[in-house]
């Protein structure tokens, strides 16, 4: 799509309350509450059978809630709200046999878009995803990555206002990913709301602005990244300096985890104990970096899921 005719500022709040959901008595959501903002991609993360899959068919009404409110700027959701919804399911359903740009057209036509206009959206996302090379050949002889790419543009043509993606990276290259990125946060930045699941951490970590961290059917985190990773550092600090470090292994409340000459990680029972350690770097020689460590989303996901 060209970018003079970018795709419009929608600012659409999804937010979903108390969902519960139980197959035979076995309950596979719990009170599952956390909410997708405009302008922002919200990274779901779990394991196998956590519940995403679920948690999305809930969201798109596919499959029916026991309990719980999923809403849109604070109303419950409607079917005419749904059709402003981009959905790429895990499973991938394009037709095998249509030829890729055709597939695509087809699709916004459905949305009420006219043919010349569908073909234009069509093509131009096509490209930007970088299947332009590949716009007449059938879906069936595409790479898994390129179908993979094609199903994207299939959740995108109609200019959707929330878009639910379930594992949008699987099976992609490194430079897929970084395309498909790229296509994602431009829809974010003009105020689309962003929810996707991967089992890929750091990509969600690269990625995402808000994360949701969901186990056994219950939400064990969920909020912007910075900050989840804000609550779980822990007080673990990092110093290199050029002389020898070994001095930290007698500071009180100091717990060395990595020590190499200069270098050293520690963990700190206080921010007091912290600085008093940096001021002592300091007195002792030459210090090239003095810097809290902050987890990476693995270990966070560890951490909260025990």
């Amino acid at each position: 799509m060209p970018h003079h005719s970018a795709v419009r500022s929608v600012d659409r709040m999804l937010t979903l309350t108390g969902i519960t959901k139980s197959y035979g008595g076995r309950r596979v959501l719990d009170d599952v509450s956390f909410e997708v903002r405009p302008g922002r991609l919200t990274g779901f993360v779990g394991g196998n059978g956590a519940g995403k899959t679920t948690t999305m068919r809930i969201v798109l009404g596919v499959l029916a809630k026991d309990d719980g409110v999923v809403a849109l700027d604070g109303a419950a959701i409607t079917a005419s709200d749904r059709r402003r919804f981009g959905y790429m399911p895990e499973e991938r359903g394009l037709y095998p046999k249509m030829k890729v740009l055709e597939h695509i057209v087809y699709l916004a036509r459905l949305h009420g878009f006219s043919k010349p206009d569908a073909t234009a959206r069509a093509t131009s996302l096509l490209e930007r995803l970088g299947l332009g090379e590949r716009l007449s050949d059938n879906v069936e002889t595409l790479s898994l990555g390129n179908q993979q790419r094609a199903q994207i543009a299939a959740a995108l043509v109609h200019d959707p206002e929330v878009l639910i993606l379930d594992e949008p990276f699987s099976g992609l290259d490194p430079l897929a990913v970084d395309v498909v990125a790229g296509v994602l946060q431009e829809r974010a930045s003009a105020g689309v709301a962003v929810l996707f699941s991967s089992h890929q951490l750091d990509v969600v970590e690269r990625l995402c602005d808000d994360l949701v961290i969901i186990a056994g059917g219950t939400i064990r985190a969920a909020g912007a990244r910075e900050a989840l990773r804000a609550e779980h550092s822990n007080r673990r600090f990092e110093l290199v300096s050029s002389g020898d470090a070994g001095w930290l292994r007698d500071e009180p409340g100091i717990d060395v985890v990595d020590f190499d000459g200069g270098y050293a990680v520690f963990d700190a029972d206080t921010d007091e104990t912290a600085q008093r350690v940096l001021r002592r770097a300091v007195e002792q020689g030459d210090v090239a970096s003095f810097a809290p460590q902050h987890p990476t989303l693995a270990q966070i996901f560890k951490e909260v899921i025990q």
